[in-house]
C-alpha cells in the first residue's frame, strides 16, 4: 500500500528492471532465460494466447524464423515493443478464444499456445488474402507435418466453431493445395 512507484522508474534506469509495457516490469535476469519472451506475451496483454506465425514456427510448420511474437486476444488489436521482443496481438471475438493449451517451461511455469490446428485456422481467418491455392502454397507449410502430424478431424471441428463461410472456403483450398 505504501509502495513508491518512482522506485520502478529508478530501478529500470539502473537496469534492475525491464519495462514490458506501461505498468508491467520484469527483472532483467529473465532476459537470459529461455522462453521468457514467450511467457511475457501471455502476461502483458490478457486474455491472450500465442498463435499465428509464432505458433506455426514453433511447431515447425513454416520454415521462416519469426521475429515478432504474435498472439490472439479478445481485447482490441495492439502491439508492444520492449527488450524481450516485439509483441503483436490480433483481435477475435470472445467465442473464438479456444484451441490453446498450456506448454510447460523449464521452471514449472506455462505458456498459453494455440494448438497447431488452431494456429493455422487463426491465420486463415485473420489474413483473408490467403484465398487461392497459389497464396496458400506461398506459405510454404511443411507438407510432411500437414500429412503426418496435423489432426485434420480437429482442424475441421475447430473450423466449424468459427461459423465462417470464408474460412470454410480457405480450408478447402488448403486441403487442395497440399493434397490433404
Amino acid at each position: 500500500p505504501d509502495f513508491n512507484r518512482n522506485n520502478l522508474t529508478r530501478w529500470a534506469k539502473k537496469g534492475y528492471l525491464i519495462r514490458l509495457r506501461q505498468g508491467y516490469f520484469a527483472f532483467s535476469e529473465y532476459k537470459s532465460k529461455p522462453d521468457y519472451s514467450l511467457y511475457f506475451a501471455n502476461r502483458i496483454y490478457r486474455p491472450s494466447y500465442i498463435s499465428l506465425h509464432t505458433a506455426l514456427s514453433f511447431y515447425g510448420m513454416i520454415p521462416e524464423a519469426v521475429v515478432q511474437i504474435t498472439s490472439i486476444t479478445s481485447l482490441k488489436t495492439a502491439s508492444f515493443n520492449n527488450n524481450f521482443g516485439e509483441y503483436s496481438y490480433k483481435n477475435v471475438k470472445e467465442s473464438l478464444m479456444f484451441g490453446y493449451e498450456l506448454k510447460p517451461m523449464a521452471d514449472n511455469r506455462t505458456i498459453q499456445f494455440a494448438s497447431p490446428e488452431k494456429a493455422l485456422l487463426d491465420l486463415l481467418y485473420l489474413y483473408p488474402f490467403y484465398d487461392s491455392e497459389q497464396e496458400l502454397e506461398e506459405l510454404r507449410l511443411d507438407e510432411g507435418y500437414l500429412q503426418d502430424d496435423l489432426n485434420k478431424d480437429l482442424l475441421m471441428d475447430y473450423c466449424a466453431k468459427f461459423q465462417s463461410k470464408a474460412l470454410d472456403h480457405r480450408v478447402k483450398l488448403l486441403f487442395q493445395a497440399y493434397n490433404l
